[in-house]
């Protein structure tokens, strides 16, 4: 079965989608003990972001959120999640390729901890620039990483995007 799939960009000021990006972030929390922000970060970082969106939408017109990149002015990726349903389907490389398109630079934290968006990263080409300790409010470690520039994968991101 083929699934319809938008996608729509919510820019800094634009609250859409931010409710079902809350829940869909606390979903995974509850699930990986990772995302663990406070709302009120959350949501005013996200009013402050563009927020890639990628969603289905069923025959009754309902929306169901696959996945968001909030991003910052400079390509930062403040958030990333894409709902466990979803993953596997290139939901994940589709919202970093949409921010490689529209970006010089893509960078972002990881939890050290955090293996499964690690791999993801460095499958995408991002590399650790440095680890940084106590990154995080309940303190643990985190990673910067970096989109590598090497062999042209930001080009093949944005490809990826437009095909």
């Amino acid at each position: 079965m083929s699934v319809n799939v938008d996608t729509e960009i919510a820019r800094p000021g634009d609250e859409s989608h931010v409710d079902a990006a809350w829940e869909l972030k606390e979903r995974i929390r509850q699930a990986e003990d990772v995302l663990k922000q406070r709302k009120g970060f959350f949501t005013d970082a996200y009013r402050r972001s563009t927020v890639y969106v990628l969603l289905t939408r069923d025959g009754d017109g309902d929306e169901n959120l696959m996945g968001f990149a909030a991003v910052r002015r400079d390509g930062y990726i403040l958030f990333l999640a894409v709902a466990p349903e979803f993953r596997g389907e290139g939901v994940g490389k589709r919202l970093v390729g949409q921010v490689a398109e529209n970006h010089d630079s893509v960078t972002c934290h990881a939890r050290a901890s955090n293996e499964n968006a690690l791999g993801f990263y460095e499958h995408l080409g991002f590399e650790v620039e440095r680890h940084i300790e106590n990154y995080y409010e309940d303190g643990g470690d985190a990673y910067y990483l970096k989109l590598g520039d090497g062999g042209g994968f930001t080009e093949r991101l944005s490809e990826f995007v437009r095909g």
